[in-house]
């Protein structure tokens, strides 16, 4: 008799429990609850996640194929389209947030001393939103445009790991810039923003708290030079300026110095400028600090294409918002996974590998080992194939 766990248990052993129940506990989860959990609930989306699933109908019937085997996974509930329609419209989407900070902690931790490419002991963080189109008649709470609905996924990503250490969701009419009131500013870490989040009287703010950010300028910028520095030309640094800000709003907003510099990307032959408060670090290294700022962006791609946060399993603000949260510790659960068994497998194959082998009784390491070996067979046989032809 086999008493391996399933591959799907095998990852959820990964998961602090006793910090789950806490979160259960403090938004009182399970008060009154007889028979289908918040941890059968978590559980279920959770194996949505890892599986691709697209619908509670498909969540159900594929689990239910597996009946013998559930128990073993940690699911004790009668999983049906009807309890998890009920759990994701009832309980609170605060305990999967805070299950995911925890996790969130946790992943940034194991991945602290990860490279990012240059020479610095600062804490780096990319800043951006990502639209997230919705029906409006099915979602109108969802507010966009007068025809279409949408939320915004606004995430404070660390480049040391592409772990996102904050997430809001917002209906699709929310300005970006304003969320930069949320944040809580790490003195001495970098924040990499793009020119929508140009608003000197909230980059000020973030000055104050000892924190750096490195911002693209407008075209429009109103500003007086004090002084330059020399710049290494061969290395598409055009200038490198101490300013002052000249328009009479922007100067009372931001009353102190900047830092300007201007720089030539070869590639695209296109000129960016960028404006820093920080003036010990070298003026290439504020330009590409700036350019780490594509991360983000294949951040976002990534969970859209491998996540399920474009389909929902509900159309209630709550039910949305519990499945976001529980995408996003599944992309932690799996970073830590992969950091602790010391895969060099990308995170897209991990997964792929996962949604076809949940139900097996598999070791991690042997399924994984065993996946690498299997590839590089198929691969030689493929290549046989096509010289016999």
């Amino acid at each position: 008799m086999n008493t391996q766990p399933t591959v799907f248990a095998q990852i959820m052993a990964f998961l602090p429990m006793h910090e789950f129940r806490k979160c259960v506990r403090r938004y009182r989860g399970d008060y009154k609850i007889k028979r289908f959990f918040c941890l059968d609930q978590f559980l279920c989306l959770a194996f949505a996640q890892l599986t691709y699933r697209e619908s509670l109908r498909d969540i159900e019937a594929c689990l239910l194929t597996m009946k013998n085997r559930l128990y073993h996974m940690g699911i004790r509930g009668r999983v049906s389209r009807c309890n998890l329609a009920n759990a994701n419209e009832t309980r609170d989407w605060r305990i999967y947030a805070d299950f995911a900070q925890v996790l969130i902690t946790e992943a940034r931790r194991i991945d602290h001393d990860e490279d990012i490419g240059l020479k610095l002991k600062e804490t780096v963080f990319a800043f951006d939103s990502t639209t997230i189109d919705l029906c409006l008649s099915l979602f109108p709470w969802a507010k966009f445009r007068k025809r279409k609905g949408a939320i915004k996924l606004h995430t404070l990503l660390d480049m040391r790991g592409s772990i996102p250490t904050f997430i809001q969701m917002t209906d699709g009419k929310t300005h970006d810039v304003r969320i930069l009131d949320d944040l809580l500013f790490e003195p001495g870490a970098f924040y990499i923003l793009d020119r929508a989040y140009l608003d000197y009287a909230r980059l000020y703010t973030l000055h104050r708290h000892s924190a750096f950010f490195v911002i693209r300028a407008k075209s429009n910028l109103q500003s007086r030079r004090l002084s330059s520095r020399p710049v290494d030309k061969t290395m598409d640094l055009t200038s490198d300026q101490t300013i002052v800000l000249a328009g009479h709003k922007s100067k009372t907003d931001y009353p102190e110095t900047l830092r300007r510099i201007r720089f030539y990307d070869r590639e695209n032959d296109r000129h960016f400028t960028f404006l820093t408060n920080n003036f010990l670090q070298p003026a290439l290294t504020i330009a590409q600090l700036y350019k780490l700022r594509w991360r983000v962006e294949l951040f976002f791609r990534w969970i859209k294409q491998n996540l399920r946060i474009k389909s929902f399993y509900g159309t209630s603000e709550n039910a949305v918002r519990t499945q976001i949260w529980v995408a996003i510790t599944v992309y932690a659960l799996v970073a830590i996974i992969k950091k602790n068994l010391a895969m060099e497998l990308p995170l897209y194959n991990f997964l792929q590998i996962l949604s076809v082998t949940a139900f097996e009784k598999i070791p991690l390491n042997q399924l994984l080992t065993f996946s690498d070996d299997h590839d590089s067979i198929a691969d030689d046989c493929n290549q046989l194939l096509l010289l016999n032809l």
